[in-house]
């Protein structure tokens, strides 16, 4: 039977509990308010503003109808209409814009024959590769039709004058789209799979160092270790590369299944995977290190690194691409290691890039390792 009094006693007890430990009060206060604006604002929102360019080599009014159209239309940010068209797929080849729409010489001769347009297209990023071509499609069937039958285009600010329609009265056939997928045809799965790939090695090895750390705290084994004539940096450094070692093995049966299981193909190359993976495993794990530097327990440290760790799953491209995202999450992203080793993955597995051709994301990746080790090994209490 409970006993009132002593209930309460309890409640009371665990409260008080609750405020000698601030940062586990803060972060049960904060993490609900988080999850809640990451659902939000973070899981599939609309896509729009997606950086494209424009080619265009040819001049008049179908082509200035065609621009205007395009960049009236929400789900483009028009960076550029140039007319070189090596450079407009040199930005799309390298990943500064998504898309390029080319608009061919002939597009505005008086001719009988099909125009042709072409979308160059980063097929890597899945999402984004599916609007660009469902809106870029639909623009040109309804530029098609005002050209085939001297109708208006169905767009919020694309109106047509009397004189632009008598010009057009000369195009006698459609317009057919080309559409190149530089990266062949992806499925979500295939854009999926680097990320969660990714997204385990970041949780197993921050939850792993939060019980190797500060398990090891709680139950006195921490204790006992430091009583021997042993540094820091050597209890550290071993529980580092024994880690590191365990995600080596999880990162080979990661691979090895998602190939098995998915027919996830790796262009890039087994070996540059793997090593990317290794990378964001120290990187990680160094993570795990700075978080655990001062925890007492395993639960003050759950506490602790849930809202670092499922903000990272849901801002850093896991599931979504950033693009569906506010500007201020995406920006946010940005901060996050695991955005990086995300797009150094799908860099390798999907486009057949090259260790050298990610560098901007390995370097990333290595400064926040040395970054994180260091607070680590600074902040880390001795005083068990």
């Amino acid at each position: 039977m409970i006993e009132p009094k002593k209930f309460w006693w309890m409640i009371k007890k665990e409260l008080i509990s609750l405020k000698r430990h601030p940062a586990r009060l803060v972060s049960i206060l904060a993490f609900p308010i988080i999850m809640i604006l990451l659902f939000g604002y973070g899981m599939g929102g609309e896509m729009t503003d997606l950086p494209i360019v424009v080619v265009s080599q040819s001049h008049g009014d179908l082509t200035d109808l065609t621009l205007d159209t395009i960049k009236t239309t929400e789900t483009y940010h028009v960076v550029e209409v140039m007319d070189s068209l090596s450079d407009a797929k040199e930005r799309v080849d390298t990943g500064e814009v998504k898309a390029a729409i080319i608009l061919p010489s002939d597009y505005d001769d008086d001719s009988t024959q099909q125009k042709g347009v072409t979308l160059y297209l980063d097929s890597s990023d899945q999402m984004a590769a599916q609007i660009l071509e469902s809106s870029t499609q639909g623009i040109f069937y309804r530029l098609s039709n005002v050209v085939a039958s001297q109708t208006s285009v169905s767009t919020k600010s694309a109106d047509i004058d009397e004189s632009v329609m008598h010009s057009l009265s000369n195009f006698k056939d459609d317009i057919s789209l080309h559409i190149n997928r530089i990266y062949g045809n992806i499925k979500y799965i295939d854009f999926l799979v680097p990320a969660i790939l990714g997204m385990t090695i970041m949780m197993s090895c921050m939850m792993g160092m939060g019980a190797t750390i500060a398990g090891e705290r709680e139950t006195g084994e921490l204790a006992r270790l430091f009583m021997t004539p042993t540094s820091v940096s050597t209890v550290i450094g071993g529980k580092i590369a024994a880690k590191l070692l365990i995600e080596l093995v999880r990162a080979l049966i990661l691979i090895f299944m998602a190939v098995l299981l998915f027919n996830v193909s790796i262009k890039g190359g087994f070996l540059q995977t793997f090593i990317v993976l290794v990378i964001g495993a120290l990187c990680f794990v160094g993570f795990g290190i700075m978080l655990s530097a001062r925890t007492q327990t395993q639960e003050d440290y759950a506490q602790i690194s849930l809202p670092f760790s499922m903000p990272m799953m849901f801002v850093s491209g896991v599931f979504y691409p950033i693009e569906t995202m506010p500007w201020i999450l995406q920006k946010l992203a940005y901060v996050f290691p695991l955005t990086y080793l995300n797009d150094a993955m799908r860099g390798i597995m999907l486009k057949g890039q090259t260790l050298g051709d990610v560098w901007l994301d390995l370097v990333v990746l290595l400064g926040f390792t040395l970054l994180f080790f260091i607070i680590g090994v600074k902040r880390f209490n001795r005083d068990v």
